[in-house]
C-alpha cells in the first residue's frame, strides 16, 4: 500500500515497529533502519542495484531481520518543486515494491539528503573512500529521520 500524505501513513502504522529507509539511486540503494520506537534512524547498509527482483528481495531480507513495519523512500525532487526522471523511477520502485509486500509504503522529499550526507561525513573526517562507501546509507539516514522527525510532531499536535 502506497501512502502518499505522512499524516495517513502513520494511521496505517502500528504503535511499535522500524521504518526501514532507502536512497534509491540509479547504482545503488541506501538502506537505513530506524529503531522500533522510530526516534532515531541508523544507517544500514548499501545495496548494489543489479535488477528489481534482486534489488527488493535484499531490501525485503534486511527488513526481516528487524521489526519493520513501513518503508520510506526517498523522492528525489527538483530543486524548483518539480518532478523529473529520477522522481518517476522511484515511484516505478515504489509500485514494484508494492506488489511484493503488505507494508506501507511512503515517500519523503530527499531534496540535500545526499549534501547533508557528505557534509556529515566531512565533519567525521572519514577518508574519501570510506565517504564513497558509506554515502547511500547515510542520505537513506536522512530521508528516515525527517519522516521520524514529522511523525514525532504528528504525535504531539493529537
Amino acid at each position: 500500500m502506497i501512502v502518499t500524505d505522512i499524516a495517513e501513513f502513520a494511521t496505517a502504522l502500528p504503535r511499535h515497529g522500524a521504518l526501514v529507509g532507502l536512497d534509491l539511486g540509479t547504482k545503488t540503494i541506501g538502506v537505513a533502519v530506524s529503531d522500533i520506537r522510530r526516534t532515531v534512524a541508523t544507517p544500514m547498509h548499501t545495496v548494489r542495484r543489479e535488477k528489481f527482483t534482486l534489488d527488493a528481495a535484499e531490501v525485503l531480507r534486511m527488513a526481516g531481520e528487524r521489526e519493520t513495519v513501513g518503508f520510506v523512500l526517498g523522492l528525489p525532487i527538483n530543486m524548483d518543486g518539480t518532478e523529473g526522471p529520477r522522481c518517476q523511477s522511484s515511484r516505478a520502485f515504489a509500485r514494484n515494491f508494492e506488489k511484493l509486500t503488505q507494508l506501507p509504503i511512503t515517500f519523503w522529499d530527499e531534496r540535500l539528503s545526499t549534501v547533508a550526507a557528505h557534509r556529515a561525513m566531512l565533519e567525521a573526517d572519514l577518508s574519501r573512500k570510506r565517504r564513497a562507501e558509506l554515502v547511500d546509507s547515510v542520505a537513506a539516514g536522512f530521508i528516515l529521520q525527517g519522516v521520524l522527525d514529522r511523525l514525532e510532531n504528528l504525535g504531539r499536535a493529537e
